[in-house]
């Protein structure tokens, strides 16, 4: 199986050829090119990760990968990027977040869906073993009446604000709350931290911490009928490895791990989050 990644500036870029090509984790496959946003960030994906060929124009995968990994810093690239690809059939996997607006990802799934093209896309933090673990043992609560997340997020980051971070927090509440979404508000801190507040048609909240300052690990609790449970969602030894088994495994069966929601509802989220930081009132979330 050969792989392609676009977009080198992301550290996933190196991160992701390394579990493949250096480690051999993934039987069978090898990143077998790379395409950076500066040659500078090409070659040094390259010798990281061991990945042979630099191409000029991400077109030039066409023909020449089984899979493309689509890997921008800012979501706002992802789509763009991949479109071509996408027309050509390439099975896609599209780093977090997906895109940087919904009506743009319902497009792009469609026309994915139309043509028989599987597409994921997903944070790595629900992927570690310290969530999965939390998902299981919450079944055991009963109703889950709310999530409180925490974590690193810089509201006016460059690389699209509180989608390129909040995406990892928000993805973990919808994972465990479902995908019915209500209202979105963010409170402004007087510093560098913040906090959201994410409202489900069930009556849950997700409520995000977003520490701008400090060094702030992710933390996720859980508030059920039956009790609570706490706890750090620390990396796995390789953080990136049960990501890429899931992508691999769709590039060779045809068949996206993800489903139409678990991609598109937290894009409509984060979308509303960022309307909501601009204005410091509560915003519907757009249903997908």
């Amino acid at each position: 199986m050969k792989i392609g990644i676009i977009g080198a500036e992301n550290s996933h870029t190196a991160s992701i050829a390394k579990v493949v090509n250096v480690e051999k984790r993934i039987r069978g496959a090898q990143v077998t090119h790379v395409w950076g946003e500066t040659r500078a960030f090409a070659l040094k994906a390259a010798e990281v990760g061991q990945i042979p060929q630099i191409i000029k124009n991400p077109a030039e995968l066409i023909g020449q990968v089984d899979g493309a990994v689509v890997d921008h810093r800012h979501g706002k690239l992802h789509l763009p990027a991949a479109k071509a690809l996408l027309e050509a059939r390439v099975p896609l996997f599209i780093d977090k977040p997906f895109c940087y607006r919904l009506a743009e990802g319902r497009r792009f799934l469609a026309r994915a869906a139309e043509l028989k093209v599987p597409v994921c896309s997903f944070s790595t933090l629900p992927k570690q073993e310290t969530f999965r673990t939390l998902q299981k043992e919450a079944r055991q609560l009963g109703r889950i009446d709310a999530v409180i997340t925490s974590g690193p997020c810089d509201i006016k980051s460059k690389w699209g604000g509180i989608f390129f971070y909040g995406i990892h927090q928000v993805d973990m509440i919808l994972r465990l709350l479902g995908y019915e979404l209500g209202y979105a508000q963010v409170v402004k801190g007087a510093g560098k931290n913040h906090e959201a507040v994410l409202s489900f048609a069930s009556g849950a909240l997700g409520v995000m911490n977003l520490i701008g300052a400090g060094g702030a690990q992710f933390h996720v609790s859980v508030i059920g009928e039956k009790g609570r449970l706490d706890r750090a969602i620390t990396y796995d030894q390789s953080p990136y490895l049960t990501g890429v088994r899931e992508f691999t495994g769709m590039f060779k069966s045809g068949k996206s791990p993800e489903t139409l929601q678990s991609m598109l509802a937290p894009v409509a989220a984060l979308e509303a989050l960022e309307k909501s930081v601009a204005t410091g009132r509560r915003v519907k979330v757009s249903s997908i």
